[in-house]
């Protein structure tokens, strides 16, 4: 096994939510790559051991690495279905990230959350291109706010009602391609700029061919106890995960129309 490299047994923890709840189980023979490090606030280690046992509920086959390095591996790139992210802040080789990058831009799914995959490499456009955007702000901090359904349809939001979280409100430079499916608004008490400014909290878009899906709820792994944000990460990861197995969607959706 190469280093870096493990196997997490589903032992670490039990599947987040009954399947009953999610609208479907993905591709069940996907092939996944789950990386994590950097910041350790984010609470990478802690995310691991929710996520990757649910994932492996699923009968998929789920490789995990506390390394970069990975991605410059051509071979096992050339395989996966999805990579799933968290990894804040740092810095990544050349080779590493395009190995990321085009793998992605060849169809492999992208999934991630919070500073984990929307604050990762600041300095790496292009990365930021392929995710839609990168945290700027946290206005306040951990705070009291809402977030907002703006798309009952889609299958990653449908069902769920606006609801509220105890965490950083991320402000964010953002892609206006994304098609956002919920939102926040500011208020002026830490920023009286912005207040009343919509910002996107939930979103997907393609990337070449590869399918990506982000959030920016996720600071710690405790964020997941709210049911919305857990389902909506759950949700996400296996809308991402059907991307070499679907026709790849049609997502351009400006904020600004054409003439």
């Amino acid at each position: 096994m190469a280093a870096g490299l493990l196997v997490v047994g589903a032992g670490l923890a039990s599947a987040i939510l009954p399947t009953a709840e999610l609208d479907s189980a993905g591709p069940s023979e996907n092939k996944v790559l789950f990386v994590y490090g950097g910041w350790p606030g984010h609470e990478p280690v802690e995310c691991r051991d929710l996520f990757v046992p649910w994932m492996e509920s699923l009968g998929w086959n789920v490789t995990v690495s506390d390394s970069q390095d990975v991605y410059a591996d051509g071979d096992l790139m050339g395989s996966l279905d999805l990579v799933v992210q968290t990894w804040t802040m740092g810095t990544i080789e050349r080779e590493n990230l395009q190995g990321l990058l085009e793998a992605v831009k060849g169809g492999v799914g992208l999934a991630g959350w919070h500073g984990g995959l929307g604050d990762a490499y600041r300095q790496e456009t292009e990365y930021q291109f392929m995710v839609g955007g990168q945290w700027v702000a946290h206005p306040g901090n951990e705070i009291d706010h809402t977030v907002e359904i703006i798309d009952h349809e889609d299958p990653i939001t449908a069902g769920l009602s606006d609801f509220a979280v105890h965490t950083e409100q991320y402000y964010m430079h953002v892609d206006p391609n994304n098609t956002v499916l919920a939102t926040t608004t500011f208020s002026a008490e830490h920023a009286p700029w912005i207040d009343g400014a919509t910002m996107p909290v939930v979103w997907k878009k393609v990337y070449g061919k590869g399918r990506v899906f982000y959030t920016s709820l996720g600071h710690v792994a405790s964020v997941f106890d709210t049911p919305e944000v857990l389902t909506i990460m759950q949700r996400g990861i296996l809308w991402a995960s059907e991307s070499r197995h679907a026709a790849t969607p049609d997502l351009v959706n400006p904020v600004y129309p054409s003439r």
